[in-house]
């Protein structure tokens, strides 16, 4: 079988790792990919937005599927766009259309379809730029803090949490006047949940679903998650918190709601369901949904599952996951993330990596690298993820640290308290 996985990310790097694992792979196509899938695949330079030039490759290189990475482009509908041409048609694509892959392209359509199938969220509602007096008035029911979010893709920017009802106030106008462009000409204020959180996946063929394991990321820039939201620092997997009990009222509670939701409204899904997910009082509540995986937690899910995960894929187009086997490795994977000096502010790309070959007994996942001139360069504000196993979060945790230390470019930079909460 020949794949197509299009992205450039930690994300395509641990699928793509997982994929070359599979017997029934041929070849591994990534457009256009980093410095760390090359040694896996073929790096093909096609951005993940030009779907004319996707499709004329995946015909040319005899594509039998397609695995979409980032959300961008399921939310623009290249699913629909291989439906809609008869040469690619043949050709199955692990993502969801563009009516499914609301559920993240919108956060107002998330918002309803959570209401309308009873799935426990935090109250909210949505307000357009002219509703601005009614969104002050809901503001002013909420109780500090008060949670703000673009209604479409903001690239992972789009929520803001603020501590008093005069910044909110203030940093609504700003969203109304094109702080997130287009993405905050709608935006959907929401009653805060005090918890904590955790990234659930699932696969899904739209009738049945296969639960992945789940994971917990660090979004704040510094130790002690204060500073500045990034893409992720860090991430781990099991969560302990997670138990039989908890993950039975997430299944029972959203997942199932979820599946059924999307079956009796009519919309086809073939892919993943991220849940970003937060147990108050040991009762999980949605926060979000992705319809792709997460990043870091790719970097900890893809080396605990230990089934075929293009066999899985298989069914999932076949509509036949349900007679499919997923299972996890039960030791824990940590991964920390590797930064370029100021992001998430502005910072400097081009900067040679060192002591790559040093690593031993960890995985290395390029999230923004490049090769050029036979170097491996820095080429993202969140650069390497250090994926280490061990039999309690401690021990992967030490593993992943000892082989950070070990990685050396201008800047380099990584929080220390991964998996502190928990």
């Amino acid at each position: 079988m020949n794949i197509l996985l299009i992205g450039s990310g930690g994300r395509e790097h641990a699928m793509a790792w997982k994929i070359t694992q599979s017997s029934l792979l041929n070849k591994l196509y990534i457009a256009p990919g980093n410095a760390g899938t090359a040694a896996l695949g073929e790096n093909v330079n096609i951005p993940v937005d030009n779907f004319d030039a996707i499709g004329k490759f995946a015909v040319e290189h005899q594509v039998d599927m397609l695995v979409v990475g980032p959300e961008d482009p399921l939310v623009n509908g290249i699913h629909d766009y291989f439906l809609s041409e008869e040469k690619l048609r043949h050709i199955a694509v692990i993502g969801p259309q563009k009516a499914g892959a609301k559920l993240e392209g919108s956060k107002k359509f998330a918002k309803e379809f959570m209401g309308r199938h009873d799935i426990p969220t935090a109250r909210y509602k949505s307000f357009k730029k002219e509703e601005m007096d009614e969104a002050f008035e809901f503001l002013s029911e909420l109780k500090p803090p008060y949670v703000l979010k673009a209604d479409g893709l903001a690239a992972g920017t789009g929520v803001l949490i603020l501590n008093s009802i005069s910044e909110a106030k203030t940093e609504l106008a700003k969203m109304f006047e094109g702080k997130f462009g287009e993405a905050g000409n709608t935006v959907v204020i929401e009653e805060f949940l005090k918890g904590i959180e955790l990234s659930v996946f699932v696969l899904t063929d739209g009738k049945s679903y296969k639960l992945l394991p789940e994971a917990k990321d660090y979004k704040r820039v510094g130790e002690g998650d204060t500073g500045l939201n990034t893409g992720g620092m860090g991430s781990v997997s099991p969560v302990s918190f997670a138990d039989k009990d908890f993950m039975g009222k997430v299944e029972q509670r959203i997942i199932q709601p979820t599946i059924k939701g999307l079956y009796e409204e009519h919309i086809p899904y073939k892919g993943f369901i991220f849940f970003g997910l937060i147990n108050v009082e040991g009762n999980p509540y949605v926060i979000e949904y992705n319809v792709r995986m997460g990043d870091p937690e790719t970097e900890v899910v893809m080396p605990r599952l230990k089934s075929d995960l293009v066999e899985l894929f298989i069914g999932l187009a076949q509509g036949k996951l349900e007679e499919k086997k997923c299972e996890a490795d039960s030791r824990f994977a940590t991964a920390v993330m590797l930064t370029s000096g100021g992001y998430p502010g502005p910072y400097q790309k081009g900067k040679e990596i060192m002591g790559l070959e040093n690593v031993k007994d960890s995985l290395v996942f390029h999230a923004g690298t490049k090769l050029q001139d036979g170097k491996i360069l820095t080429n993202g504000g969140r650069v390497l993820a250090i994926t280490s196993f061990g039999d309690t979060k401690a021990d992967g945790l030490k593993l992943s640290y000892k082989n950070a230390d070990l990685v050396q470019f201008e800047g380099r930079y990584f929080r220390k308290d991964i998996g502190f909460d928990i």
